[in-house]
């Protein structure tokens, strides 16, 4: 059964002020380090959708074995982004996870616990949880498309998600990396030296 991941990498980002796609993270754009863990994930292919600063994002993306998808939409919100990523997608995926182009955290091990719990539950939507809280990112099975594709708005799949919880097959996570992702430049430099202190701390 074939998985796919889809990265949102669209949004204009205007509580960050600048495309949030392209910030540094030590050495390499926030959008790269997505699209390169979930190309060493489990997870069959990866699409990731462009709209603000098309050009430089695919620039960014140079090199890496996956398909760029553009929203010409994507100021209408992150729906639009998300349903030009189902509408890619090729008729033998089995199901989709939904990544986001400003989660750094997020790595190919955290997407293999998902897409294990999908194959083993065979739940129609599989997410992280951290002491409670759902993060991303999620899982949908085939069976949800036709929900993704009728979603409007800068909502993304959170009424999808809301529409049936005992669907939802929650993997708990010791720590809060899939909740964490980056909207402010205040965010983003509390994040950036965190993760430079954990990389300093691991070394030693």
């Amino acid at each position: 059964m074939m998985i796919a991941g889809i990265i949102l990498a669209a949004g204009s980002a205007s509580r960050m002020g600048q495309p949030k796609q392209l910030l540094d993270w030590h050495g390499r754009p926030l959008v790269r380090v997505a699209a390169e863990e979930a190309l060493v994930s489990s997870l069959d292919h990866v699409l990731v959708v462009l709209g603000s600063a098309r050009d430089e994002v695919a620039t960014a993306l140079a090199g890496l074995p996956l398909r760029l998808i553009e929203n010409v939409d994507y100021a209408a919100g992150q729906s639009t982004s998300l349903r030009a990523g189902i509408a890619a997608l090729e008729q033998d995926v089995a199901a989709a996870m939904i990544l986001l182009g400003d989660q750094p955290f997020v790595t190919a091990a955290i997407i293999d616990r998902l897409v294990d719990a999908w194959r083993t539950s065979g739940a129609a939507i599989v997410a992280p949880s951290f002491r409670g809280q759902r993060g991303n990112p999620v899982l949908f099975s085939r069976a949800v498309f036709p929900e993704l594709l009728a979603v409007t708005g800068d909502r993304g799949a959170r009424d999808v998600l809301r529409a049936d919880p005992a669907r939802i097959e929650l993997v708990p996570f010791d720590d809060a990396r899939p909740l964490v992702d980056i909207d402010t430049p205040e965010e983003y430099q509390r994040l950036r030296e965190l993760n430079h202190e954990d990389t300093n701390r691991t070394k030693s």
